[in-house]
């Protein structure tokens, strides 16, 4: 079933931030940041579900879905988007839930800007990415072609059923005309980034300490990892935990897609840690 949502353009300096709205005002707002190969709309779901009696957007991150495409795709940049948006939407403080590449601008705009930050989901990423999963990714995205003929030949590529309606419906909001036929709406710089990498062996660096932003976050951090991530590796868990004592991490039976792969195990895991930050704020208010 679709979910109903508004959609709108946030400024971030000269560029144009797509996102997509939902809920209702009343508790904490909510901001969900995508991975590398996600938009927007992969968090639709898990956000109408987890709205309730508050407000979410979606945001494209620059580059990705119908955000602008930048000449600047720094940690520190992407993460100031965050703000960009909430600034847009005149939400001074938010909780902000990031999977992937969108966890680690989160986190960065997270430890940059404690009073804007209520709490933070970190949804499979951690600083150091197993060796593993890294080739996968790297070759998924250096492997793409310029354009799919058909929107079913997308599909096939990426191993989704066409028959699949929900899925369908993603793919058509995932792609843009094209020479060619379509293109899946993400910036070829990302493409370029790691078909050097596999031709060099030198990965893309963060340009940022990200071990030291989770040291330096002062807001209550859930981190959630897949239990089947071939990204977020489990000897890493230790060392995240141990990075700050305001994290606590779970386990999902998920692979790195947690959310896409186990909605109701991610629900489960976020709601409690919602909750906690309300009984927080309440207790605050008290005070």
């Amino acid at each position: 079933m679709a979910v109903l949502h508004q959609t709108g353009f946030a400024r971030s300096g000269e560029l144009a931030l797509h996102y997509r709205r939902l809920g209702r005002p009343g508790g904490t707002p909510l901001v969900f940041v995508h991975g590398l190969s996600f938009f927007s709309w992969d968090w639709l779901e898990a956000a109408q579900a987890l709205a309730g009696g508050r407000e979410a957007a979606c945001l494209d991150m620059r580059g990705f879905g119908d955000s602008g495409r930048a000449a600047d795709y720094s940690v520190p940049a992407m993460a100031a988007d965050i703000g960009a948006l909430m600034d847009h939407l005149g939400w001074p403080r938010a909780i902000v839930v990031g999977h992937s590449m969108g966890g680690r601008n989160s986190a960065y705009f997270a430890a940059r800007n404690p009073q804007r930050v209520a709490g933070l989901v970190l949804v499979d990423y951690s600083p150091e990415n197993a060796p593993g999963g890294s080739r996968r990714v790297a070759q998924n995205v250096a492997g793409l072609p310029d354009a799919f003929a058909t929107v079913e030949a997308a599909m096939a590529y990426f191993k989704a059923d066409p028959a699949d309606a929900r899925k369908r419906a993603r793919f058509e909001a995932y792609l843009a005309s094209a020479p060619g036929g379509y293109a899946i709406k993400r910036d070829p710089h990302f493409r370029e980034q790691f078909r050097r990498a596999l031709e060099t062996g030198e990965r893309p660096k963060p340009g940022v300490d990200m071990w030291q932003a989770l040291g330096e976050l002062r807001s209550p951090t859930l981190v959630i990892r897949g239990a089947r991530s071939d990204i977020f590796a489990p000897e890493t868990a230790a060392r995240v935990q141990a990075a700050n004592a305001r994290i606590r991490l779970v386990e999902v039976d998920a692979g790195h897609n947690v959310a896409g792969d186990n909605l109701a195990g991610f629900l489960a895991a976020v709601r409690p840690f919602l909750a906690s930050l309300e009984e927080k704020t309440d207790a605050h208010a008290r005070h």
